[in-house]
C-alpha cells in the first residue's frame, strides 16, 4: 500500500477504519509490559465492588491498541508527530471473548506548510464513546 500523500487529503475524509478486540489476555500482558497491576484490570469482584461494569481495559492498552489504525495508513509509527486522548468511559473485558472496540480515522485538519495532517479518532465500545478528542498528529512530506 503506498504511503497517504497530503495534496490528496481532504478536512472530513475517513482514512482507516477498524474493529479492535481486546481481551483478557491482553490485559495480563499490558500489565506485565507497564507494571500496572491494579485490581481493576483484572479482579471481576474487587472491579464491581468499587462500582466498575466489571474488569476493565487500561486506558492506556486502549490507546497504544487503536492508534495502529493510524500507524497502518501512514506506513508505520516513524510518522507519528503526536497523540493525545481523554479517557471518557471505560471499555468492559468479558471473561471469555473480547471488548470490540471500532475506530474511524478522519482527517482533521491538513497543514500543508508542516507537511502535517491531523487524524481524529473516533472510538466507540457498544455504541459509546471511551476516548475524547482522540486525535494524532502525522507528518506526511
Amino acid at each position: 500500500m503506498a504511503r497517504p500523500q497530503l495534496a490528496d487529503l481532504t478536512v472530513g475524509d475517513v482514512v482507516a477504519t477498524r474493529t479492535v478486540e481486546i481481551d483478557r489476555a491482553a490485559l495480563v500482558r499490558y500489565a506485565g509490559a507497564s507494571g500496572d497491576f491494579n485490581p481493576i484490570h483484572w479482579d471481576e469482584r474487587f472491579a464491581t465492588e468499587v462500582g466498575l461494569p466489571g474488569v476493565i481495559a487500561h486506558g492506556m492498552c486502549t490507546m497504544g491498541a487503536v492508534v495502529d489504525v493510524v500507524t497502518d495508513w501512514v506506513g508505520g509509527p516513524g510518522a507519528v508527530v503526536r497523540y493525545g486522548t481523554r479517557f471518557t468511559k471505560p471499555v468492559p473485558v468479558p471473561a471469555r471473548g473480547a471488548a470490540a472496540v471500532e475506530v474511524t480515522a478522519t482527517v482533521g485538519a491538513v497543514d500543508a506548510d508542516a507537511g502535517t495532517a491531523r487524524i481524529d479518532l473516533t472510538v466507540t465500545h457498544e455504541g459509546t464513546k471511551v476516548l475524547g478528542r482522540t486525535q494524532v498528529l502525522v507528518r506526511l512530506s
